[in-house]
């Protein structure tokens, strides 16, 4: 159909769609990288991909401020885990017990969320990438809820954040173990974040198909963290947290005021956080925003909400080593007040100090607006970074009224509330004390000798050479034939490469209680790999399927 002498497996969909891209270019499929569709799921507040735990495909959420990897298990029972679980009773033969599961696992979250249950380690693979024997945890009891069938986390920090790796022996979470063990082509992972099914986590390489002049790219050295208490006597990376210059509002500028401005070196430090669905930033700075903001005013000082109206024509832009990233009145107004229609809430929210000394938590409002790049660093040649490339034009013109109200009604924003019709007064809360060891210095872009990607890699971002990227598209296209008829007409055919259906929770050919389990839909469509390659088979010879 393709090639005679070539041939493909259908038990792995991106593969398969790899190969017939290469096909289709005359390029080989990428072994050292991979891209998977990433989606928002229904609650607009969980971005999830696919992966492999075992013989069982799971929905995991992405999350960037958490470096654990944990799935709902089977012998968990509460309302939270009805979705599709990692089943005990298959008894796979890639897990490997620890400590004959009495090794407990504990993850919570700010959100006063949390799971419970025990470490062991499976197989665990996104796409052609796989690692073997990974430390994860199982839950057995669990209250953190998720829509649309997700069914854990894939946490993406540093390991000195993960509770596995304190826990366990060579148990380095699943990016970090990649990075360290030479397994990518390149030891960072990028992601695009978008309003629904079509954005992308990639592996070992950038997303070729959205960063298209890697000149572009705004590289950001991440900021170490100084020890707890008597933890050690030098800082290290815990969080993709990175200096934020400034914040403007059609151009006036904010300057930030950190809260512990000797301990961050006077900088304001951001979180860069895929798990979180807003933006976040302390009462000194974000008042001091929407005064610069006509009519905007507080509503609810203990979630630090302000409203402004819907009709404002304001840019909102954060700052990063020089460069504004732009984002439009659709990109920081949640939406309009069902009690009060003129007046939409709006991102950023104000919290309260936080004790680590990270002032910002910027997720997924700010993130859909840059193609965001988490480079780990190479131990003693290159510092973790954080790179943005714009999606969004800073020169575009401001969105006018009537395309915001027309965005708000197709995407069904309107926020179930009535705001109060009085002034708040702007709160001054008390910071806590800092939580780390004052006494030690951490330098953002410092050099370390471990807890890295192994040194065998050659740095290409010491001296910002992002030109030598290595970069993965993930388009389903597989073939674009450009055909101009006897009328002079011009003709364009184009052949797609679906990802195949897979039954969530459940291994290949296995019953549950007796009954085979439905397939569903797990990718972009339904398609199985057979169809696509007829598809490839129908441009190129001129087939009617």
């Amino acid at each position: 159909m393709r090639r005679r002498e070539q041939s493909f497996s259908i038990g792995s969909g991106l593969h398969a769609r790899q190969v017939l891209e290469g096909i289709a270019t005359s390029l080989p499929p990428a072994n050292n990288s991979t891209i998977v569709p990433v989606a928002l799921a229904s609650d607009r507040q969980t971005y999830y991909a696919l992966a492999g735990v075992g013989n069982v495909t799971l929905r995991l959420a992405l999350d960037t401020a958490s470096a654990d990897l944990w799935v709902v298990s089977s012998d968990c029972t509460s309302n939270a885990c009805n979705v599709p679980k990692y089943p005990l009773a298959f008894q796979s033969p890639t897990f490997v017990s620890v400590n004959s599961n009495a090794t407990a696992f504990n993850v919570s979250y700010a959100d006063n969320t949390a799971a419970q249950g025990f470490i062991a380690r499976e197989s665990v693979s996104l796409a052609n990438l796989t690692v073997a024997n990974q430390a994860l945890g199982l839950a057995t009891s669990s209250n953190v809820k998720f829509r649309d069938q997700v069914s854990g986390v894939l946490g993406l920090g540093f390991p000195r954040l993960s509770s596995i790796a304190s826990k366990a022996v060579n148990a380095t979470p699943f990016f970090a173990t990649m990075a360290q063990n030479g397994q990518l082509d390149y030891p960072l992972f990028g992601v695009s974040l978008t309003r629904d099914s079509s954005g992308t986590l990639a592996f070992g390489a950038i997303d070729g198909s959205v960063v298209t002049n890697r000149s572009l790219i705004e590289w950001n050295e991440v900021v170490p963290f100084a020890p707890f208490a008597a933890e050690s006597n030098r800082s290290t990376y815990l969080q993709w947290a990175v200096a934020l210059n400034n914040i403007s509002v059609n151009g006036t500028v904010v300057t930030p005021q950190p809260t512990y401005p000797i301990q961050t070196l006077n900088s304001s430090l951001a979180l860069i956080d895929i798990g979180t669905a807003g933006i976040y930033g302390p009462y000194q700075d974000v008042s001091r925003i929407f005064s610069l903001i006509s009519g905007a005013r507080l509503v609810d000082d203990g979630a630090g909400q302000w409203v402004v109206p819907c009709d404002t024509e304001e840019t909102i832009a954060l700052n990063f080593g020089g460069r504004d990233f732009v984002m439009q009145p659709t990109d920081y107004l949640i939406g309009p007040a069902s009690g009060n229609p003129n007046l939409c809430l709006s991102w950023p929210r104000a919290l309260p100090p936080s004790s680590d000394g990270i002032d910002w938590q910027l997720g997924s409002p700010f993130l859909r607006t840059v193609y965001s790049i988490f480079s780990f660093g190479i131990n003693t040649k290159e510092a973790p970074m954080v790179g943005f490339y714009p999606v969004n034009n800073a020169t575009a013109p401001i969105e006018p009224y009537p395309s915001v109200s027309a965005f708000f009604a197709s995407y069904s924003a309107t926020v179930g509330t009535t705001l109060p019709n009085f002034p708040l007064a702007t709160p001054s809360p008390t910071p806590p004390a800092y939580t780390f060891n004052a006494s030690v210095t951490a330098s953002a872009g410092e050099l370390v000798r471990s807890g890295l990607a192994t040194s065998t890699y050659v740095p290409l971002l010491a001296h910002v050479n992002a030109s030598a990227l290595p970069a993965i598209t993930p388009s389903p296209t597989v073939a674009t034939l450009i055909i101009t008829d006897t009328s002079g007409r011009t003709l364009t055919s184009v052949s797609t490469a679906a990802q195949a259906s897979v039954t969530l929770g459940v291994p290949a050919g296995w019953a549950v209680n007796g009954v085979a389990a439905t397939a569903v839909g797990a990718g972009r469509g339904p398609a199985g790999l057979v169809s696509a390659a007829a598809a490839l088979c129908a441009l190129v010879w001129g087939v009617v399927l």
